[in-house]
């Protein structure tokens, strides 16, 4: 069983040393992890990752960015929720005031949970794991482990966040982001290695399995049984939460996006989101519609209910399950055991999405073309690491970041080199240079 008391900890990652746990200031370590995300360079750099349609356009869509800002929003408010019910089951207890830091905990995961994956949305992730598995990259198998194997063939933003967040690297402190250890466990929504992967997802690589055992035993996360030289842990409970947040946001999120490029009509979403609520509150809600006559706020205030319903549904849910979730026993979505209404509410969403969003045809555009983007740049970027004495390689190596470490001993640690400077890159970057390399865009003369 897992303990509140050690779940929350300030410690930070790297700076373990410095760590005083009797220190008091105005803002606390959770408050200046949310702060050191939101003025570093990956996160801003989110602004230009795709989350589902093409960026930019003359209709403003969600990016990566503004996605994440709207789940830290949601988060936070589902962790307050839960710390507000906690604080009173557990009144008395001398550790009870930790319950205080859930709201930003949480709302710093949030901000962090998508710092790992590459441009093009999803896309990005499968074209790098083709690439080995499918590609020109499949020469290479023989010269490493399993272990590495299975992390290049199933690369993963949320194991690939992990990095961002502890790895140190060139020329860069130790720590990484020197997030606190309370955070860091709260984006890991897998907490086993690639061995261990199901549907391809999985929480860290085999170059940060150590780091992530310093944190969640530094916390008492639960380790689950797992095949001999492998380690699987029960999940930090608010990755529950930030799981939560993510799913209500792209979901909900997602159909507004789509209603305002007219995939989907009026009609449609209002239907869709109604269903979330009874009879009398549907009845109050067409009322307040009929204020207004633009569609678009009509959805904005559509949505916004359905969200703060599903905020709802979840905290109660969280609380629900609350000793199974310490446990490690419980290990579906929260939005898996909310209320029934709710619940197809959300199932229809996710039907939705699937028939005429993700299937639309300028969605599928922008995954054959990131597909395309970023196999070409692993061929080029792969060779040139494996091949440095080349001229051609001399030349591309000259524009890596100093950070990124081609010449590592190892030829995972070069490859990693690759996957690091890859995944970091714009939508708009990634283009660029496959433009530059393919020769149909040369610099100024």
């Amino acid at each position: 069983m897992m303990h509140w008391d050690s779940l929350i900890c300030d410690k930070r990652f790297g700076l373990e040393h410095y760590h005083d746990p009797k220190k008091s200031a105005l803002r606390s370590d959770f408050r200046r992890d949310y702060d050191r995300l939101v003025f570093s360079s990956p996160f801003r750099r989110l602004q230009n990752k795709t989350q589902v349609f093409p960026l930019p356009g003359s209709i403003f869509v969600h990016n990566r960015l503004t996605h994440s800002m709207e789940v830290a929003c949601v988060g936070k408010s589902i962790a307050d929720r839960v710390a507000d019910a906690l604080r009173e089951k557990y009144a008395g207890a001398p550790w009870a005031g930790k319950f205080n830091a859930l709201g930003d905990i949480t709302a710093a995961a949030c901000l962090a949970h998508d710092l790992g994956n590459p441009p093009f949305g999803h896309s990005g992730e499968k074209a790098i794991s083709t690439f080995f598995s499918e590609g020109a990259g499949a020469t290479l198998r023989r010269h490493l482990s399993d272990a590495e194997w299975r992390d290049i063939t199933t690369f993963e933003g949320n194991a690939n966040a992990f990095r961002v967040l502890t790895h140190q690297f060139k020329g860069r402190r130790a720590g990484g982001f020197a997030m606190t250890y309370s955070t860091l466990a709260s984006i890991v929504k897998y907490p086993y290695e690639s061995a261990l992967a199901t549907k391809g997802k999985f929480g860290f690589f085999a170059s940060e399995r150590e780091d992530f055992v310093r944190v969640a035993d530094e916390l008492r996360m639960k380790r689950l049984p797992s095949p001999e030289g492998t380690v699987r842990y029960a999940r930090h409970p608010l990755v529950f939460i930030v799981e939560a947040a993510d799913d209500i946001c792209y979901e909900v999120m997602d159909i507004e996006d789509a209603h305002k490029l007219k995939i989907l009509s009026t009609a449609e979403v209002v239907d869709a989101f109604l269903a979330f609520f009874d009879s009398g509150r549907r009845n109050h809600m067409r009322g307040i519609m009929d204020t207004v006559a633009d569609p678009n706020e009509k959805i904005a205030y559509l949505r916004s209910c359905v969200i703060g319903a599903l905020a709802d549904r979840c905290a109660e849910a969280f609380m629900r399950r609350e000793a199974d979730i310490l446990d490690g026993t419980f290990q579906a979505p929260l939005l898996s055991d909310i209320d029934e209404r709710e619940r197809e509410g959300y199932r229809h969403c996710t039907e939705l999405s699937w028939q005429r969003i993700y299937t639309a045809g300028s969605v599928v555009d922008v995954e054959l073309a990131g597909n395309r983007i970023i196999t070409y740049l692993m061929e080029k970027l792969v060779n040139a690491v494996t091949r440095p004495d080349l001229n051609y390689s001399r030349l591309l190596l000259a524009k890596f970041p100093e950070q990124y470490d081609v010449t590592a001993p190892s030829l995972y640690g070069k490859l990693q080199a690759v996957l690091d400077h890859i995944s970091a890159m714009t939508d708009v970057y990634a283009l660029n240079l496959y433009r530059t390399l393919e020769g149909s865009s040369l610099p100024a003369v």
